[in-house]
């Protein structure tokens, strides 16, 4: 049977489980260690399964990483979807922000995949951020400089607001250690990061 007559058959219940588990792994294994970094050997043990039954759902490492990358993208831009071409503008960037911040709390493995990615040239996922994510922002950013034209929000350049929120949100997931490092016991980061972006960002937007 090759790869093609196997991969058209539905999943049973167990290959299902199974290929989960490992992407489960795999998602562990590179936030930690980073594409390079991170082997087949690492992701079976983790996974709890051998090596060969591994590579029976995949066949390469960079097979694993590219599965993981194209299932999160939908999530990841998910949140500036969201963003109400006819709302209020504050009140949707600044629903935008808030999601962005919950993505990085809920999801901070997902956070350091890509920014591993990133880092590296994204050489498994230019297509995407060429494509569908930059398709994405242009659209939303024609949408900003509408609203900073009928003088509803300051004339901010769309794109760097949109760096701005991206950066100042998923600090919190790539940083975390460091966050949690620098602010002590005591403190939950998320939510006071909520606060203080709430207030910097309808300041900024003010007209």
């Amino acid at each position: 049977m090759d790869d093609d007559d196997r991969t058209d058959r539905p999943l049973t219940r167990i290959q299902a489980r199974n290929r989960q588990t490992i992407l489960d792994a795999a998602l562990e294994v590179f936030s930690q260690y980073g594409f390079r970094g991170a082997t087949l050997d690492q992701i079976a043990e983790v996974a709890g399964l051998s090596k060969p039954n591994l590579l029976y759902y995949f066949p390469s490492k960079e097979a694993i990483h590219v599965t993981l990358l194209s299932g999160m993208m939908h999530a990841w831009l998910d949140p500036l979807r969201k963003l109400d071409p006819e709302g209020d503008p504050v009140s949707e960037i600044m629903g935008y922000v808030h999601r962005k911040l919950d993505l990085s709390r809920d999801f901070p493995r997902e956070s350091r995949l890509f920014a591993n990615e990133v880092l590296q040239g994204a050489p498994r996922m230019m297509d995407a951020l060429t494509g569908e994510l930059k398709g994405l922002v242009d659209e939303k950013a024609a949408v900003l400089s509408r609203w900073a034209a009928e003088g509803r929000i300051a004339d901010l350049p769309p794109h760097h607001l949109i760096f701005s929120i991206w950066a100042l949100t998923q600090h919190y997931a790539d940083f975390d250690v460091q966050v949690r490092a620098v602010l002590g016991p005591g403190h939950d980061p998320y939510a006071e990061a909520d606060r203080f972006l709430d207030t910097l960002f309808r300041k900024l937007l003010q007209p």
